[in-house]
């Protein structure tokens, strides 16, 4: 019998990994783009000035505006200034749309986790500064992040703040809508983005900050589930390969977080073998109910979608399958008392009884003369 048919299949299969991983160490900070079929602002336009549009999907900037040029321009900068942590899409036929993801930074509940921002510059960019819809998938884990999408920032003039802090046409930039957003939205302590909460230090406040940022924490666990099901386009191999490469180091945070070696949002992956981190105290910290179970459900999730990311994750198969063996079930247990059945006399005494008494209608007086009925 010949062997050709699985030597073909293997040698494919091969190919295609090494094909993959080829794309993943190739993939650029900055690139431009043809497909920008799932962009958010793909239909919808800035002015009312349909000339320079065909079925929707045509540039609404002419390639002769002083808004093109200045796009361009802010093109050259990021690709020349972006950090490790923030990669940009912008598209061939579409100058006025852009795409960035921001890598949440270690020492904040956002860690590990991917944000996903679309742009759209106005015609007369930069008089005023671009749109920019936050890809939520209807979870809101930051005051400044809406679930619609809407993002809150004084840069982009959707929130009242200095006027040194407001979009200034002469120097505001991209690039410093993405480095606020990564560094003043997607913090340490999120709750005190929420105005009324800038009591920085009070007891209570920090206690209200860490539930917030056990929140925070899940939602953003919630949004890795969504990305790996259906990444942004132009992003697929950068999502894919991400998660298979942190897979690791999160499923280890939420081992951390789940037994209270340390504070959502501060694990440092040491490559423990019990998921602590050392930089955690030897007191355990106090981790809420909610929030364990919330966890451990997430924590099956997540294993099983880095698994089908092609993530290595045996060691914490084994310790999924240890701990629903040894692990006593938290459901309330509902005892069924069986009800004994009262001989032919015996009914009709207590029948008897509850005509004498009064109580054979009333099922509380019953109760409340000690007397259970049948």
């Amino acid at each position: 019998m010949s062997t050709t048919p699985t030597k073909t299949k293997s040698t494919t299969c091969n190919g295609e990994i090494e094909e993959e991983l080829k794309n993943a160490l190739s993939f650029k900070q900055f690139d431009v783009v043809s497909d920008d079929s799932d962009h958010h602002y793909l239909h919808s336009h800035n002015n009312n000035n349909n000339n320079n549009k065909k079925d929707g999907r045509d540039c609404i900037i002419a390639p002769s505006s002083q808004a093109h040029k200045k796009i361009v321009q802010e093109w050259r900068i990021l690709e020349k200034n972006l950090p490790d942590s923030i990669l940009v899409r912008v598209y061939e036929n579409r100058v006025d749309l852009l795409r960035a993801v921001i890598v949440g930074a270690a020492g904040t509940p956002y860690h590990d986790g991917l944000y996903f921002f679309d742009f759209s510059f106005p015609p007369d960019y930069p008089t005023r500064p671009p749109h920019v819809y936050y890809r939520s998938h209807g979870l809101r884990l930051n005051p400044n992040l809406y679930a619609n999408g809407r993002v809150c920032l004084s840069l982009l003039n959707t929130w009242t703040g200095k006027k040194s802090e407001k979009w200034n046409p002469k120097e505001s930039t991209v690039f410093q809508i993405l480095v606020s957003i990564q560094a003043l939205v997607l913090n340490e302590k999120p709750y005190f983005n929420e105005p009324g909460h800038a009591m920085l230090g009070r007891a209570i406040w920090e206690k209200k900050s860490q539930a917030y940022n056990e929140d925070v924490f899940l939602l953003s666990c919630k949004t890795m589930l969504f990305l790996l099901r259906r990444p942004p386009r132009n992003f697929e191999v950068f999502v894919g390969n991400h998660f298979r490469d942190r897979a690791d180091s999160i499923l280890r945070a939420c081992i951390a977080y789940m037994d209270g070696f340390v504070r959502v949002g501060y694990y440092e992956n040491n490559n423990d073998n019990d998921g602590s981190s050392s930089s955690s105290s030897s007191s355990s910290v106090e981790v809420s109910d909610r929030f364990k179970a919330s966890m451990e459900k997430l924590y099956s999730e997540l294993l099983i979608a880095f698994q089908r990311s092609g993530a290595s994750v045996g060691n914490f198969v084994e310790r999924l399958k240890v701990e629903k063996k040894t692990t006593p079930s938290k459901a309330p247990q509902v005892v069924l008392k069986k009800k004994k059945k009262q001989p032919g006399i015996a009914k009709k005494v207590i029948w008897k009884l509850k005509k004498v008494l009064g109580v054979g209608k009333s099922k509380a007086g019953v109760r409340a003369n000690g007397i259970v009925g049948t």
